[in-house]
């Protein structure tokens, strides 16, 4: 019997996927990574993990205020133990009518080591402008930090737009090496800027953040080795130690340098923002080369810095400077720029429009014996002393100036050697910076032995200055107890320089305002006080703050501009004391003075002043009425009787 075989079923062709769906898995698969990534992102984000690096948060202290991230160098230090914190100076989300804001870009030399605070040339600059124009408002922002370079102020740089600066300053250069991520630092991971600058980008993730935080972490396991922060910065920063000149790593430092100023002046340029960028400045007479190749020959730095000196020794100074500055190229530790740096910023500022070059070197020069830097200006390789950082300052000044960018009105105007003698840093600040210096110098690369200390009482700065160098005491305290010694000492002109210290570091802390007005009229500063009077009363406006504001500019026989504070208290008075005839008084004073302006030789309208002043005590004013009519008639009876009512009064 024949088996009937039952033939399988017809196949069911599978339906073709369509191209659209087929594109659509594709695109799935391709995101699917994303996503997660995207998801792990907001859990990191979610648990609080890592940092956020933006440049600018919220001021905690201040409402509407914003201040530099503590956390934004970590973008740019490959060992996050590494990274620096800068200043915190606040300003306003909304930049107010009328301010002129400058935002200041660099490094360790821009913030003002090893002094700090009122040592840096923003702080000298800040002083200046604000007593120079006392009625513009000027904001000041340091952005620097220690250990960075380019890659840092050029990621800054281009964050700035969008905060409405009116001017940029920079200066910076000397860390290209060994700055955070420079080619032969510990930090350094490529010599493509390109790479680098995404990395940059990347680090702001989380993500990134706990990947890089886990490869380092597996890294020190393997190898064993961990950061000595008890090292100074500089030894855990510099990895290249020997690098030759118009070698292939120096070359790179040079690349690097060009590639990001380049970058910063040519965006910032595009957004029609004035930049002023400064060349460098070196020790060239008084520091040795630190590493210099085996040899005397031409190659060899130190050979070529005992030529310089033998050349300086014989008043041979062209061919010192010369062989300084070989010696100073030469040297292959480089914590000195190379003047191709200099060459580069010269190229920069003659390219870009709005971009001006500030010459500090050339300022520098004339202010050092035969044009040739050394410790005149210089603490050791390239921080400068505190007269180092008035020029400093000052060049910056003088190319604002030449800007046009700053008010046309300069009669209160004060030049460099009144700001070197007015400049509020204070004994404790000098003190601690010779300190930091001391423990600098001690470790690598110097190694300079400590001097022995003195035996003897330290004085109350003293004391105050070692505490902030071994951080048992912070700034603001320190200030707090000085000005408090200085007071209790009775030493007003001391408390009024702390005083003014503190309302630097602090410019929207009205109490301070107050009582740098108050020292400066017990001083008998009015000038001083005005500046301090007007700039608390546009802070807050008072009855307090108008009263002495007024009466201090009707001593300075400014009937003007105390009219308009005259009538805020009178519209304000919480006295109880009418004000009305003093604001008649003054209006028919302003009607006479004006007169007057177009006739200084009338001798009744001189009179006439002198004793309006008389009838409210104003000796000071009605002196000077007095004196310019008795300069015109030594007799006049009137000016003569006058002028007893004064000897009267001040009996």
């Amino acid at each position: 019997m024949k088996r009937t075989v039952t033939p399988p079923p017809p196949r069911v062709q599978p339906k073709p996927i369509s191209k659209k769906r087929l594109l659509l898995f594709k695109g799935m698969a391709l995101l699917l990574p994303f996503l997660l990534m995207a998801l792990v992102e907001g859990l990191l984000r979610l648990v609080g993990y890592g940092h956020d690096l933006r440049l600018f948060v919220e001021d905690p202290q201040q409402k509407g205020f914003l201040v530099m991230n503590q956390y934004t160098s970590e973008k740019y230090f490959s060992e996050t133990e590494n990274a620096t914190i800068g200043n915190f100076e606040p300003f306003p989300a909304k930049k107010a009518e009328g301010t002129f804001r400058i935002f200041v870009l660099g490094e360790s030399t821009t913030i003002g080591y090893p002094y700090m605070h009122n040592g840096s040339f923003h702080r000298w600059l800040q002083y200046r402008l604000m007593h120079t124009f006392p009625d513009k408002e000027f904001e000041i922002i340091n952005l620097a930090l220690t250990a960075i370079n380019t890659y840092t102020v050029a990621d800054f740089a281009k964050q700035l737009p969008d905060y409405s600066p009116d001017a940029v300053l920079i200066y910076t250069g000397h860390n290209e090496y060994y700055g955070a991520l420079g080619v032969g630092s510990t930090s350094g991971i490529a010599h493509n800027p390109l790479l680098i600058q995404l990395l940059i980008k990347l680090r702001k993730f989380r993500l990134v953040q706990l990947l890089a935080n886990t490869i380092n972490g597996i890294r020190k396991a393997v190898s064993g080795h961990k950061i000595d922060l008890r090292e100074n910065l500089m030894k855990r920063m510099a990895a290249d130690q020997q690098i030759v000149y118009r070698s292939e790593t120096y070359q790179a430092g040079i690349d690097q340098f060009k590639t990001n100023i380049t970058r910063l002046c040519r965006q910032l340029s595009e957004q029609h923002i004035p930049v002023f960028v400064s060349n460098l400045v070196s020790n060239e007479k008084d520091l040795k080369p630190f590493i210099s190749s085996p040899g005397n020959g031409e190659s060899s730095a130190q050979s070529q810095f005992q030529l310089a000196t033998e050349a300086y020794a014989m008043g041979n100074f062209a061919n010192a400077k010369k062989k300084y500055v070989q010696a100073k190229e030469l040297d292959r530790l480089r914590f000195r720029a190379p003047e191709a740096m200099n060459q580069l910023i010269q190229y920069v500022t003659a390219t870009y429009p709005g971009i001006t070059l500030v010459d500090t070197k050339r300022t520098f020069e004339a202010n050092s014996p035969h044009g040739i830097l050394g410790q005149e200006t210089l603490l050791e390789h390239v921080h400068p002393n505190l007269f180092g950082y008035a020029l400093l300052s000052d060049a910056f000044y003088e190319a604002l100036k030449k800007s046009r960018l700053l008010p046309d009105d300069r009669t209160r105007e004060i030049s460099l050697d009144e700001l070197r003698q007015r400049m509020p840093i204070t004994t404790v600040d000098s003190l601690k910076g010779v300190y930091e210096m001391m423990i600098l110098k001690e470790g690598w690369p110097f190694n300079v032995p400590m001097p022995p200390e003195e035996k003897r009482t330290k004085t109350t700065e003293e004391q105050l200055a070692g505490a902030l160098v071994v951080k048992q005491i912070a700034w603001p305290d320190a200030m707090n107890q000085l000005v408090s010694y200085y007071l209790t000492q009775k030493n007003f002109s001391k408390a009024l320089q702390v005083t003014e210290a503190q309302l630097l570091e602090y410019p929207y802390n009205v109490a301070l305002y107050d009582q740098a007005a108050k020292l400066s009229v017990a001083l008998s500063r009015n000038e001083q006080a005005v500046t301090y009077l007007k700039k608390a009363f546009r802070l807050e406006n008072s009855f307090e703050r108008a009263q002495p504001l007024f009466i201090t500019l009707l001593k300075l026989d400014r009937p003007n501009e105390a009219l308009p504070y005259l009538q805020y208290a009178a519209a304000h008075n919480s006295s109880g004391f009418s004000l009305n005839e003093l604001q008649t008084f003054v209006q028919q004073l302003i009607a006479v003075k004006n007169q007057f302006m177009k006739d200084s030789t009338n001798i009744n309208l001189s009179n006439q002043l002198a004793a309006g002043y008389l009838k409210f005590a104003n000796t000071a004013a009605a002196t000077k009425y007095i004196n310019n009519s008795l300069r015109l008639d030594g007799r006049n009876a009137l000016a003569l009787q006058l002028k007893q009512q004064i000897q009267s009064i001040k009996k």
